[in-house]
């Protein structure tokens, strides 16, 4: 089964925790994805973020609900337990809690009520279903999508030039080539509308990659990539790099499957990730940082 969104959690949580005893969070997620049924893998996935598992985070935010509505309190460091309120909740009987059931509570519309311009603009874009980081994370994967839609665009209507200075520029800051003198000096056009060349691996040359680039609209098919491998064992070259600002047909990708050569294959989608990754032709316009309550501050000894 998929991992049930936070608010399917709230509920099982809640019946959880009704014996009025004392409960870490580490033990309710455990007990919780066992009685979801959950995957190892699903156990494991992370928020695009990377930084925690989502089944975690999900699990998180079901407590911090019901806290803020007064059906679970802290108890100390870590561990929460029932409150009176959320017995009596459990009394009734109801078939869900969601984010519209606890607005019965004062507490909890005043903490769900968006303040801000931000706030406003992603509870109206996003699911109620999902947890304030991934609301958030999915309006930044939206705008991320959108800027590099655009920076493609652009890069297909620069010229060949500028494209060899902006393949050169991205595997440089990726580490590759040594200063961007000598990445410039070791890949050199080659007149059809692409270029190609030998770059080092690290900044000391332990290794060399060949490369090529072409600034396409087709996509590149299998028997340039034969020619791309073929020009590797030319240049006494164990690996390469193939950058296209279109993409690879099926058969192109398959066929360095099943070759010695190691060949990485780029299209214009993962360009423009990368671009974004390294801040190659873009510009931050504004970042926002995620808090949280640093328990080891208030720990007192």
């Amino acid at each position: 089964m998929a991992i049930p969104d936070f608010q399917s959690i709230m509920l099982p949580l809640l019946k959880y925790i009704g014996d009025q005893r004392e409960h870490s969070l580490r033990e309710c997620i455990e007990t919780l994805a066992d009685e979801f049924k959950l995957t190892d893998e699903e156990r494991r996935e992370l928020l695009s973020s990377g930084q925690q598992a989502t089944f975690d985070n999900r699990v998180g935010w079901a407590r911090t609900y019901m806290k803020k509505a007064g059906l679970l309190e802290s108890t100390r460091r870590g561990c929460f337990q029932i409150t009176e309120r959320g017995l009596d909740i459990l009394r009734q009987r109801p078939p869900k809690i969601s984010v519209s059931f606890l607005k019965q509570f004062p507490e909890f519309l005043e903490f769900s009520r968006p303040h801000g311009k931000l706030e406003r603009q992603t509870e109206r874009e996003t699911s109620s279903d999902q947890t304030p980081e991934e609301a958030i994370e999915a309006a930044y994967q939206r705008v991320r999508q959108s800027l590099a839609a655009e920076l493609l665009q652009t890069i297909r209507s620069c010229s060949p030039a500028f494209f060899e200075r902006l393949v050169i520029d991205l595997l440089v800051k990726m580490g590759y080539g040594g200063t961007r003198k000598d990445a410039g000096e070791a890949i050199g056009k080659s007149g059809d509308d692409g270029l190609d060349g030998i770059i080092k691996e690290d900044r000391l040359g332990l290794d060399i990659v060949y490369v090529q680039a072409k600034r396409w609209e087709n996509p590149v098919s299998r028997p340039e990539i034969q020619k791309f491998a073929g020009a590797l064992q030319g240049q006494r070259a164990r690996k390469g790099v193939f950058i296209t600002t279109s993409s690879f047909t099926k058969d192109a990708q398959d066929y360095i499957s099943r070759i010695d050569s190691k060949i990485v294959l780029i299209d214009g989608d993962i360009l423009a990730q990368l671009l974004i990754d390294y801040n190659i032709g873009v510009t931050p316009v504004s970042s926002y940082e995620l808090k949280r309550v640093d328990s080891d501050y208030f720990t007192e000894e």
